[in-house]
């Protein structure tokens, strides 16, 4: 059955443009104070729990990807948007009984944390679409909800995901505790970064950083984001 996304009659293809233009002006902002070259950082659209003809209104104002949490209504937004040719990252929690429709659906996942999933994801993925290109999430905070893997066992996942035939390591995705002080929203983002600075010599696969939301920009791209991850400020609230 069909998800679907009732409160979206509150959004107009206007509004999604202006939106857009906004979240655009800040990364190139903060490119700029950061120091970097402008479009170093990338724009995926979270489009969770938003419908369809909102993610096609995006696609006209100039989005070619797009984030989903859960794999059934993923996999129902690419069969109906699959004249587009749009780029799909799975970017939530992943349960075993969903990796078939995760593999076969998305061009990316950044939320790998462990080693059982990666290998679901290797063994399931339609040979004929080519390598998965993974993130692994990396736990940056104490916080008890939020998913990852330990900065101390990230090596060993990485190893054993570099063998696996139908998965591509891309780089690496962090969820901090969320935090309105910008000093200590940067604090979880710099770790992450300096996990990767340490890697990268061995595994130049690890160019992505993938970190970064709404509310926390700025900071993320202050610390080397080269990927954020935006909902709330181009698509509006969710409804749960």
């Amino acid at each position: 059955m069909a998800h679907q996304f009732p409160y979206d009659a509150d959004m107009t293809p206007t509004d999604l443009r202006l939106n857009i233009s906004e979240i655009n002006r800040r990364i190139r902002a903060a490119e700029c104070a950061a120091d970097r070259p402008s479009g170093a950082v990338s724009l995926l659209a979270v489009s969770k729990k938003k419908s369809a003809e909102l993610i096609r209104w995006a696609h006209q104002a100039g989005l070619t990807d797009f984030g989903e949490n859960y794999a059934q209504e993923m996999a129902e937004k690419a069969a109906q948007l699959a004249d587009l040719g749009l780029t799909w990252h799975f970017i939530g929690p992943i349960q075993s009984n969903k990796t078939g429709l995760i593999a076969e659906f998305s061009d990316w996942v950044h939320s790998v944390d462990r080693l059982k999933i990666a290998q679901r994801l290797s063994d399931q993925r339609p040979p004929e679409k080519g390598p998965l290109k993974v993130l692994l999430q990396v736990k940056t905070s104490d916080e008890a909800s939020k998913s990852g893997v330990l900065p101390d066992a990230l090596k060993t996942l990485i190893d054993a995901v570099e063998t696996l035939p139908n998965l591509q390591l891309k780089g690496l995705m962090t969820i901090p505790a969320s935090s309105a002080e910008p000093a200590a929203q940067r604090v979880p983002f710099r770790h992450l970064r300096t996990i990767q600075q340490s890697l990268i010599g061995r595994n130049p696969e690890l160019a992505i950083l993938s970190m970064g939301m709404s509310s926390d920009l700025e900071a993320a791209i202050a610390e080397g984001s080269n990927l954020v991850r935006v909902g709330t400020d181009i698509f509006g609230a969710r409804y749960n």
